[in-house]
């Protein structure tokens, strides 16, 4: 029987998994997998963070909010090594096919990426792009805010897809490793805390931003629930390509929820 992961086991599975910093994974089994989804949304608070930072230093250089915008889309983008988006597009794919889970399945695994992943990605970054440089207009604090909240959003999305509960979609890969592994009063708890997070952030924009805040979580993390529903229904349970569906989907609605009023 594994030993109980520490909870620098579950930081390192984290960010191993979810984004590429070098952080050296020790650990690859349902104990650290457990830890590790818990602890997603510290995976996203830094590194939207990292992405809020390199939008304001543009702004701060005389960049215009649609620029700053750009460069704070890019950040997750890089840091991830784009898996997220590639997950997004193969779960277009799959879905838009509209062929039986099997079959599905098979198209989400193949290399290239079909013309509903295409248009799924063009149209998910321009909302994101579009929604940032909204809320960078607003100024460069909400900006990045919301840079902030839906990254976390977008990793909590994950951390309650692998509740227990919901089943992988096949026998292997990252979905299979980390489908089921978290208690559902986990998953309760880590969504208190990204919405207690978000409010605090929220306050230094007044009492709307806080009210923004919190249900640009809400809102993200309940549209990426239909989708993880959807997926379910389609293809029998999830997979890691739907785990990064999941993350854009998330941080798209967080984005363009913080970039209204």
């Amino acid at each position: 029987m594994p030993a109980p992961p520490s909870l620098t086991d579950g930081l390192r599975f984290a960010f191993g998994t979810l984004t590429a910093l070098p952080v050296g994974l020790t650990r690859w089994d349902r104990p650290a997998a457990r830890a590790g989804m818990l602890c997603a949304p510290l995976a996203g608070l830094v590194v939207g963070a990292l992405a809020a930072v390199t939008g304001l230093l543009l702004l701060l250089l005389g960049a215009g909010a649609p620029l700053a915008a750009v460069a704070t889309v890019a950040v997750p983008a890089v840091l991830t090594r784009g898996l997220h988006l590639d997950g997004l597009a193969d779960t277009a794919d799959g879905l838009g096919s509209g062929k039986p889970a099997e079959d599905a399945l098979r198209i989400m695994k193949q290399s290239d990426i079909g013309p509903f992943g295409v248009i799924t990605l063009v149209l998910v970054l321009l909302a994101q792009v579009a929604a940032l440089a909204q809320a960078y207009d607003g100024g460069w604090a909400r900006g990045a805010c919301a840079a902030v909240v839906a990254a976390a959003a977008a990793r909590l999305a994950l951390t309650l897809a692998a509740r227990t509960g919901v089943p992988p979609a096949r026998p292997e890969g990252l979905g299979a490793a980390v489908a089921g592994v978290v208690p559902v009063p986990g998953a309760v708890a880590a969504a208190l805390a990204v919405a207690g997070l978000a409010a605090a952030g929220g306050a230094f924009l007044g009492t709307y931003g806080i009210l923004r805040a919190v249900l640009a979580v809400v809102l993200a993390v309940g549209v990426a629930e239909l989708l993880l529903r959807h997926c379910v229904r389609r293809f029998g349970g999830v997979t890691g390509d739907v785990f990064g569906g999941l993350a854009e989907t998330a941080a798209t609605t967080a984005l363009v929820v913080m970039s209204l009023g």
